[in-house]
């Protein structure tokens, strides 16, 4: 039987009354609403992870809606189903221009759940003032404490980085009304704060010095997220039509999708890395006969991009991105934003390694490196279109059109900027901007590629066929092909039973240009 699998579905009740696959995070949620009066929780994941669902379950908990949680982990808990006012705001929407559209966008988001909840609403008062009010008034009127569920807290901080003064004016104003949630704590049975950001600045965390971050807790690693063992566990029928699909031997399929799409890893001290549940639900629900980025094609974190329209990215290896802080990894004074931290929150990096106090971080998977690649190639040369250069550069190679492959190359290299006193640009430079390119095209590449009698530059895999290039700077292309095969770099694809193109390449220091390249096909 075909299986119904969720792609734009996020509310609990819908999943479970219409027979969506739901992946059960119950047991971790149990432990969560079972913690007593102390329960004020925030986490931190990237976009498209599921934290909407995850508030959305909580809703229903606490709503007392057992029946929807029959043969759920909660349903076996010694949990007393008992029914809070709840409070459930979501402020990924607002987007404003000045500080004046935020406080109208945002009001009359604070309005519209106040007054569903039976709430009054002071025209004459701030939406800090009416949030204040509105606590209290529940909690008395129903004898009970209230409930509070805040999806994407930063959201509006993050819409507006292309601004700082405005961004900083905004986070202003969320602060006066987060800091409600302290000043009637009494009177708050539970929170859960959701955010892709975490603004350490931003007053939550100094006011509610007794919130709990869960972003990096161990307990709470898998909470978003599939591991391994839950897609088996709930998608296998799916997984095995898939495979069948591509053609694939299952364990072929599996370890693909993996590269493709797993690699997630949000805990200091647990190594478990887990899916993003819509890139798993874009790929086996549609079920098309090839791997594709799926969560990139969602749309991008405004935050990054409003970043990124003001600042220059470096196009380092982001591959081992070593000693990292965990400071370093937060979102500090919005003036100071650093690449490595954006990147991270945002979900282009992952850790990869934890010896306190510091982090390795890297590219979690496939489909991420292709859209990072492309951010990096899109930002490194803004005179030109990197996703027209991209594509033509990814569509020549393809074809084993070298000329018109090597016309990209050079495009892409005469727009490049380079500082006036950069007279002597390393080897290692050409050929991290080299690998930006190729590997935000569609192909398997692998950089400094290691073998028995050294390391291949760049090696690029497609379906049809291998290239094994070789970079030097200010010497020629005979030489670097003659290095390619004095070393016998193509030596372990020959048995893949592809034509193996060979590549030398020449870079002219004096001005950065590729000034000469040679070609061998292998047969």
């Amino acid at each position: 039987m075909e299986q119904k699998i969720a792609q734009g579905v996020y509310d609990f009740r819908i999943m479970r009354e219409d027979g969506y696959v739901y992946v059960d995070k119950t047991d971790l949620l149990g432990g969560l609403v079972t913690g007593g009066r102390d329960a004020f929780y925030f986490i931190s994941r990237p976009r498209r992870f599921g934290k909407s669902l995850m508030l959305s379950t909580l809703e229903y908990i606490f709503r007392g809606k057992r029946e929807l949680f029959k043969g759920l982990a909660i349903d076996k808990l010694d949990y007393d189903w008992a029914e809070y006012p709840i409070l459930h705001f979501s402020f990924g929407g607002i987007k404003a221009k000045t500080l004046e559209a935020f406080e109208r966008n945002f009001c009359l988001r604070v309005k519209k759940v106040l007054t569903e909840a039976k709430c009054t609403w002071d025209e004459a008062a701030p939406p800090d003032a009416n949030f204040n009010q509105a606590i209290t008034d529940l909690a008395k009127q129903a004898g009970k404490p209230v409930v509070i569920l805040i999806d994407e807290y930063d959201a509006p901080v993050g819409h507006a980085l292309s601004d700082i003064k405005l961004a900083s004016d905004i986070r202003q104003e969320l602060s006066d009304f987060y800091i409600q949630i302290k000043e009637c704590a009494s009177d708050v049975r539970f929170l859960m704060m959701t955010g892709v950001t975490r603004f350490t600045q931003l007053s939550v965390f100094s006011a509610l010095n007794n919130l709990n971050d869960l972003t990096m807790d161990s307990r709470y690693a898998t909470l978003l997220g599939y591991t391994e063992e839950e897609l088996e566990a709930n998608f296998s029928p799916s997984l095995h039509a898939h495979a069948d699909i591509m053609g694939l031997a299952y364990e072929d399929y599996r370890a693909e999708l993996r590269r493709w799409y797993n690699g997630y890893r949000f805990a200091r001290n647990s190594a478990v890395r887990v899916y993003n549940p819509v890139a798993i639900a874009k790929t086996i629900g549609p079920k098309e006969p090839t791997f594709v980025p799926t969560w990139s094609k969602t749309g991008r974190s405004s935050a990054l991009i409003n970043y990124l329209t003001m600042h220059d990215i470096e196009t380092r290896d982001y591959e081992n991105v070593c000693g990292v802080s965990e400071s370093a990894l937060d979102v500090c004074a919005l003036e100071a934003i650093k690449p490595v931290s954006m990147l991270y929150q945002s979900g282009y990096l992952t850790i990869k390694d934890f010896k306190n106090p510091y982090f390795t971080l890297g590219v979690p998977n496939e489909e991420v490196r292709i859209d990072l690649n492309s951010l990096l190639l899109q930002y490194a040369a803004k005179e030109v279109d990197g996703e027209t250069l991209r594509d033509a550069a990814g569509f020549a190679l393809q074809k084993a059109d070298f000329e018109a492959f090597f016309a990209q190359v050079r495009a892409l290299f005469a727009h490049l900027p380079y500082g006036s006193t950069e007279n002597r640009v390393p080897e290692a430079a050409y050929q991290r901007i080299l690998y930006v390119l190729l590997s935000a095209c569609p192909f398997r590449v692998t950089a400094e590629d290691r073998q028995a009698q050294g390391r291949a530059d760049i090696v690029v895999e497609s379906d049809e066929r291998v290239f094994v290039l070789e970079l030097k700077v200010d010497k020629t292309a005979a030489e670097a092909l003659a290095q390619i095969k004095a070393n016998g770099y193509a030596e372990p694809y020959r048995a893949l039973g592809k034509p193996i193109h060979l590549i030398g390449l020449n870079f002219k220091s004096e001005n950065h240009s590729l000034d000469d390249a040679v070609v061998e096909t292998l047969p």
